[in-house]
């Protein structure tokens, strides 16, 4: 069988692994890639195969990282079936429709600056009703059924405790009389997370595709220090009448919140007196959507919240929250006075209605700005978090005024220590190990923890490679040479656009300020600097264009 790595090699978006076996074509996940506008045209590029080909789609979650390409792999032609929970199907009913809006939105947002520049207009990657016929391919599975795909294959979802319907996926295949088993961990869960059950342990597996975000990190903070630590953060900003502006995951981590709002209101009522009358604003359709699949979806939910539930309340709605629904509630609250709690997707500021709400707050010290998730390279999130002091909004440059808070412990990712644990249950060695699904320093990282603890035969395999495995050993490896290139060649100039925004940010900057408060050997130094800088720009602007 051979194992092609798509996605999710050497970053943490667009996870996709192709399997192919006794004729059969198998994905495991079909994700879209986010971050950067250039990372995303990866998004763009055909399929190495004919989607007419692809037999199955095994999903391990509904994260767009996960789940976002799978209406434009229908739209070219791909008629198999789409195999995940039943919780992962309900989820992706409003997610990927709501992407293919988003898509849309986008596409004619472009197209009328392509319109004034005289360019040919583009195309969305895929639309709304495009992403709503994708739908039909879903099938559900329950967790821990052993299913019969076919002679030859069969799979095990597994808890993966990251998102509502998470899983881990075993599967066995057997080729010429020998069975091999592969697990794919997709993404592992926090330690405790709210709401749901932790993750299940594998004991034995022939090949493993591990996750790798937090590879390099530990969270700061457990359950009961960052509700502390982001209660800590918000207090001042809402007595003094300011705004607390939270992108976030409209799956998962929005639940998570408001969890974690409405318990802590109830057994400290004397320490969070100042959000007595703080309106909590979701501002997300699709937040709204699935804080409600949440709601009908109990069995995922951990024993804590079950017994909750069944004392008379429930843990995802209180007096203050509100939803808002409709484009004109979402521009009314950035004209509305007062104090107030706005919960707004998406999670790392590439779109939605986060990035007008960070537009009419940034500039404003009086505001907060509370990251409760992952931020991914070249992501306007990373920027506000790596301490950006100017971001570029729809065109235009907005200081950061705002306080700019990152709370690591709502993370959905199970951290370094997590991860390690989750290695160490496993009984017998595997042949071989893939790290994806993390950023290169995670990984480089996580490998040496794998070598040092277990001895385990590791591999990070970058974005086309191929792997030919059978029952005892990686047979051969090799590469689609084209698919390599074509994502170094779009990762080089996402790096150029950065450089380009950050040397454009760094001039006006300079601009407004004095050197004459600096020492003569402060501005020879910066000075030297710069001139390294400018040579090694001539030195790519020359292999560019030689």
């Amino acid at each position: 069988m051979k194992l092609t790595f798509l996605g999710a090699a050497r970053t943490v978006t667009g996870s996709c692994y192709w399997l192919e076996e006794n004729g059969k074509n198998i994905l495991i996940e079909c994700g879209m890639f986010q971050g950067h506008a250039k990372e995303n045209e990866l998004n763009f590029e055909e399929f190495p195969f004919d989607p007419a080909d692809i037999d199955y789609i095994f999903l391990t979650h509904a994260h767009i990282d996960h789940s976002g390409r799978i209406p434009k792999i229908y739209k070219e032609g791909f008629r198999g079936k789409v195999i995940c929970t039943k919780a992962t199907k309900d989820l992706c009913e409003v997610m990927l429709p709501d992407s293919g809006f988003i898509q849309e939105i986008e596409a004619e947002w472009k197209n009328r600056k392509l319109k004034r520049e005289g360019a040919r207009k583009i195309e969305p990657l895929y639309t709304h009703q495009e992403a709503s016929d994708s739908l039909v391919c879903f099938e559900s599975v329950s967790y821990y059924d052993e299913i019969q795909v076919d002679d030859n294959i069969r799979v095990k979802f597994s808890d993966a405790g990251h998102l509502l319907g998470s899983a881990i996926i075993e599967m066995w295949v057997t080729e010429n009389d020998k069975e091999t088993k592969l697990v794919f961990s997709g993404d592992l869960g926090n330690v405790n997370l709210p709401l749901l059950k932790g993750y299940d342990t594998i004991e034995d597996m022939d090949y493993l595709v591990v996750e790798s975000t937090y590879g390099g990190r530990l969270h700061k903070e457990n359950n009961e220090e960052r509700i502390i630590k982001f209660l800590e953060a918000i207090r001042p900003v809402l007595e003094n009448g300011g705004n607390v502006v939270i992108p976030s995951f409209a799956v998962g981590r929005t639940q998570e919140l408001i969890y974690d709002l409405n318990r802590y209101r109830e057994s400290h009522p004397d320490e969070v007196k100042f959000l007595d009358n703080i309106p909590v604003y979701v501002d997300s359709p699709l937040a709204i959507s699935a804080t409600e699949i949440f709601k009908d979806n109990m069995d995922c939910f951990d024993e804590e919240t079950r017994k909750y539930i069944q004392s008379g309340k429930h843990p995802l709605d209180f007096e203050e929250l509100i939803f808002t629904k409709t484009p004109e509630e979402s521009m009314a609250l950035n004209e509305q006075p007062g104090a107030k709690i706005i919960i707004s997707a998406s999670g790392m500021c590439e779109a939605g209605r986060i990035k007008h709400h960070l537009k009419h707050n940034l500039w404003k010290e009086s505001s907060v700005i509370v990251f409760v998730g992952y931020q991914a390279e070249g992501t306007l999130g990373r920027q506000l978090v790596d301490g950006a002091e100017k971001v570029k909004i729809y065109g235009e440059y907005i200081g950061v005024k705002a306080k700019i808070v990152s709370i690591q412990g709502y993370s959905g990712h199970a951290d370094q220590e997590g991860l390690m644990k989750w290695m160490g249950a496993i009984k017998h060695k595997p042949n071989k190990i893939f790290i994806v699904h993390g950023e290169p320093e995670a990984q480089d990282e996580f490998e040496r923890l794998i070598h040092c603890e277990f001895q385990y035969d590791t591999c990070i395999p970058e974005q086309g490679d191929t792997y030919e495995l059978d029952a005892s050993t990686v047979v051969s490896a090799s590469s689609y040479k084209d698919i390599k290139n074509k994502y170094l060649r779009l990762q080089l100039l996402s790096q150029i656009d950065v450089l380009q925004e950050q040397a454009e940010i760094l001039s006006s900057k300079i601009d407004q300020i004095t050197l004459n408060d600096k020492t003569d050997e402060e501005v020879i130094d910066l000075y030297e600097k710069l001139i390294n800088v400018e040579k090694e720009l001539r030195k790519i602007k020359f292999q560019l264009v030689k």
